[in-house]
């Protein structure tokens, strides 16, 4: 219990770190940074609408964020996500153009089990490199990144291209209306109902089962697993499956909802991001729930901040990439202060 609180202050810490450098940083270029932090706060949750568009950013966030958890956990280095989210998208899509027509009990199920099949395969490949022949599974992934988002714009370039389309942006032809599962804001109750299923699920998964025991062991010392008969490579198999079909699913819901179509290179720092809340969330099913919502948040507010405190929307980025900065950061004298507070803190009657 000590271990996972003083995680989570850590995190907690670290991000403040992080704003508190980048309200520096933009004091020296000339911007306020309490109108930042103001308009970020307006922006996510206070200004009209904001917790809803919060929620729309946070929800295919958590939905990968959750399946790269799960792989951390077991000791694999899934940073494919991203990837395994885009051939989600394209196989949802191409179940759905080839399914046009069809009734959309039929369509919509298909086509989503389409998108979670694509990403678990697009993870699989990567797995089976790593288990069979010891493969680094950081490089693979990573690099199966760039081979999606190329998959990604020959699709809406050639064989799923909209005629029609300005040639601004690469796109799919949309979807009928009656297989969207949300307007463009991006938040209905089945989306909500498919994150609340989803972390159900998981988090049954990792504390209820013996596979989320044995995962988390194998995770810390994967040698002692194997002296006690369990297979590691069956574990590894397994989380890189099941956190590629996630992204996969977070990618179909893009489609299926506010997108409404398959377009080239949407979103493109989406996994980076999943991978990020992850490591704040220090891999726990609640925790990630909370850190997605606070990039929501921040993704939400980048639409804002250049009204309100003339700060271009890629300050976020900027926000994002010094949280990573500090929270893959590791200090022991952190650890011991934390520690020597929360030991304070209980034998304080």
């Amino acid at each position: 219990m000590n271990a996972n609180l003083i995680a989570v202050i850590r995190a907690l810490i670290f991000i403040v770190f992080a704003l508190v450098l980048c309200g520096i940083i933009f004091e020296f270029a000339g911007y306020s940074s309490l109108d930042m932090f103001q308009s970020i706060v307006d922006g996510a949750f206070l200004r009209p609408g904001g917790l809803a568009q919060s929620l729309r950013w946070a929800i295919p966030l958590f939905i990968t964020a959750v399946g790269v958890g799960l792989s951390f956990r077991c000791g694999f280095f899934n940073i494919g996500a991203q990837g395994q989210f885009y051939l989600g998208a394209v196989a949802a899509t191409v179940m759905a153009t080839s399914l046009n027509g069809w009734p959309a009990l039929i369509v919509v199920p298909a086509s989503f089990a389409a998108g979670i099949a694509g990403g678990a395969l697009w993870a699989l490949w990567p797995g089976l490199l790593k288990l069979r022949s010891g493969t680094d599974e950081t490089i693979t992934t990573l690099m199966g990144n760039f081979i999606a988002n190329l998959l990604l714009v020959y699709v809406t370039t050639g064989p799923l291209k909209d005629p029609s389309g300005s040639g601004q942006q690469s796109s799919s032809r949309p979807l009928a209306a009656a297989y969207r599962i949300s307007n463009s804001l991006g938040l209905s109750p089945t989306i909500i109902v498919i994150a609340v299923v989803v972390g159900l699920l998981m988090w049954l998964l990792i504390n209820r089962t013996a596979f989320g025991v044995v995962a988390s062991l194998a995770g810390r010392n994967p040698v002692m697993v194997r002296w006690q008969g369990a297979k590691v490579w069956r574990l590894g198999i397994a989380s890189f499956l099941i956190s590629g079909a996630l992204a996969g699913l977070a990618g179909t819901v893009e489609v299926f909802g506010p997108n409404g179509r398959l377009v080239g290179g949407f979103l493109p720092t989406h996994g980076f991001t999943a991978i990020l809340i992850a490591l704040v969330a220090n891999l726990s099913v609640g925790g990630t729930a909370v850190g997605a919502l606070f990039f929501g948040g921040l993704a939400s507010a980048a639409l804002y901040l250049p009204i309100m405190a003339g700060l271009p929307s890629a300050a976020i980025d900027i926000i994002n990439a010094a949280i990573a900065l500090f929270i893959t950061a590791r200090s022991s004298h952190i650890d011991r202060l934390i520690g020597g507070l929360i030991g304070r803190a209980r034998k304080t009657p």
